[in-house]
């Protein structure tokens, strides 16, 4: 069936690129791409990440008018750059990049090569602030650490003042604060879990929001997004953003789709349809055989071992149990330990097949990454790394309802010359 979304994409790629380069992009031959632009025979919907790769790829090659990033910003917690991606997607510049795990700098860097002007450094608690290059939007998707919260209410009660560095020293939250303060960047993205909202009774949330509004002034709206809009994916995060200045932001602006995709649009096709991608190669799929490769089927002891487990639960009245999902599924949350049984999401096969994870590949996919993505570690690692990112689309439609407001408090501060614009299409 003929999906309207990637043909689009299709037809929006040729303006920019010949039949051959869009071609090698997805791994297939140009006689296929010319069939799938007559119409002839459908463009697959699996195809949709990798043409928006290849549009945005084109877009940030060609920057604004004058050739120059539209706007630049700073990467922190990075991970595997996934909240990079989406501001990447609308003509941002990374100029400078903190992740702390050897693994994930791996993948980092595998995707992102830095330019000179680029610094990729590993822990950012012991960095100065003051070093940190001017930047127009921070983003971070720091983790959640305990706050303390004791020590802020016997000031409060002693009437003594207090400001960030007190409410929030020894978490990670505290190094996002202390950049905004020394840099002042116009906007801010923050990413996390959604419990966020929840921990120490919503005590921990309310000093995060108390110290970028009140402390560091800024305007402060945030919200839950469920990615399973964008994949087939039940994963709820909590997005934080904020602007040094009075705007009209508005959560309202967001286009989620009703209904997004679902299972089958990530998995490997064993149609003969499946992109032979040269940096997998046949690592997680075996073209010549069609099928995924044996590894990820779960071994017999494993599954029964699963079935023995969830049996016991429902015994005792508990939910606990694995998921088993199907290609009309949208499947639970990947986690960072999916590479030890893949319980959450377990991959139906038939009745007469034990099930099966998901691949490296497939797990790339239902976080949204586009294939042209590398995956250049083990596959513990890569499944550490997919369940510890975000869903990419999401974080590029919230950037794209930030960006006009960055624009436009930009270009304000251009025309009052309070500050120096560091974009330059103000």
């Amino acid at each position: 069936m003929t999906v309207a979304a990637p043909l689009n994409l299709l037809r929006q790629a040729r303006t920019r690129f010949t039949q051959r380069e869009i071609a090698a992009h997805v791994g297939k031959d140009i006689k296929t791409v010319r069939r799938w632009e007559k119409g002839e025979t459908p463009c697959p919907a699996m195809l949709e990440p990798a043409l928006r790769d290849l549009l945005y790829q084109g877009a940030r090659a060609k920057g604004d008018n004058n050739g120059n990033a539209q706007f630049r910003f700073i990467d922190l917690f990075a991970g595997i750059g996934g909240i990079r991606m989406g501001f990447e997607a609308h003509g941002g510049e990374c100029v400078f990049t903190s992740e702390w795990n050897d693994f994930s700098t791996r993948t980092y860097r595998e995707n992102y090569p830095a330019g000179d002007e680029h610094a990729l450094i590993g822990d950012i608690v012991s960095f100065p602030a003051e070093d940190v290059p001017s930047h127009d939007v921070l983003l971070g998707g720091f983790p959640c650490q305990p706050f303390s919260i004791a020590g802020v209410s016997k000031k409060n009660a002693l009437g003594r003042p207090h400001g960030f560095e007190c409410t929030t020293q020894g978490t990670l939250f505290f190094d996002v604060a202390r950049i905004i303060a020394a840099k002042r960047p116009t906007a801010f993205l923050l990413e996390n879990v959604k419990n966020l909202l929840s921990h120490d009774k919503g005590r921990t949330f309310d000093v995060i929001v108390q110290t970028l509004r009140d402390e560091l002034g800024y305007e402060v709206h945030y919200r839950v997004i469920d990615g399973q809009h964008f994949t087939p994916q039940h994963r709820e995060r909590i997005i934080i953003v904020g602007f040094r200045g009075k705007t009209d932001f508005s959560w309202d602006d967001l286009q989620l789709p009703e209904s997004g995709p679902r299972l089958g649009s990530i998995l490997h096709r064993t149609d003969g349809s499946e992109p032979a991608l040269p940096w997998d190669h046949d690592r997680f799929f075996d073209h010549a055989a069609r099928r995924v490769q044996p590894k990820y089927t779960l071994t017999a002891n494993l599954w029964t071992y699963l079935q023995n487990y969830a049996a016991k639960h429902r015994a005792a009245g508990n939910g606990f149990g694995f998921g088993m999902a199907y290609p009309d599924s949208v499947t639970r949350t990947l986690s960072a330990r999916y590479h030890k049984d893949g319980s959450e999401i377990l991959v139906y096969q038939g009745e007469s097949l034990r099930p099966r994870r998901l691949t490296p590949r497939e797990c790339a996919r239902l976080m949204g990454f586009p294939d042209t993505f590398r995956i250049p570690v083990s596959d513990t690692q890569a499944y550490r790394q997919f369940g510890n990112s975000v869903v990419m689309p999401v974080m590029r439609e919230v950037a794209r309802i930030m960006l006009p407001h960055v624009q436009t408090l930009l270009a304000e501060e251009t025309r009052h010359g309070s500050k120096q614009a560091l974009s330059l299409y103000a």
